[in-house]
C-alpha cells in the first residue's frame, strides 16, 4: 500500500456506490422467507405423520 490517503479516498468512492434494499424489496424478501418455511414446516409435519402411520402399521402387524 504505497498511498493510504488513496486507499481511504477509494474506500470512500466505493461506500458511496452502496444501493440499501428499498422497503418493498425488504418486505417483499421477508413475506418469501416466512412463506417457504411455513411450507416446509407443513411438508415435513405430513411426511412426519405419514412415517409415523406407516411405522405404527407394520410394528401393530408383525406383533
Amino acid at each position: 500500500m504505497k498511498n493510504p490517503l488513496k486507499f481511504l479516498q477509494e474506500v470512500k468512492q466505493e461506500a458511496f456506490k452502496i444501493t440499501w434494499p428499498t422497503k418493498k424489496d425488504t418486505l417483499t424478501g421477508s413475506l418469501m422467507v416466512f412463506v417457504l418455511a411455513s411450507l416446509a414446516a407443513v411438508f415435513f409435519l405430513l411426511l412426519d405423520q405419514i412415517l409415523k402411520f406407516f411405522l405404527n402399521l407394520v410394528l401393530n402387524i408383525s406383533i
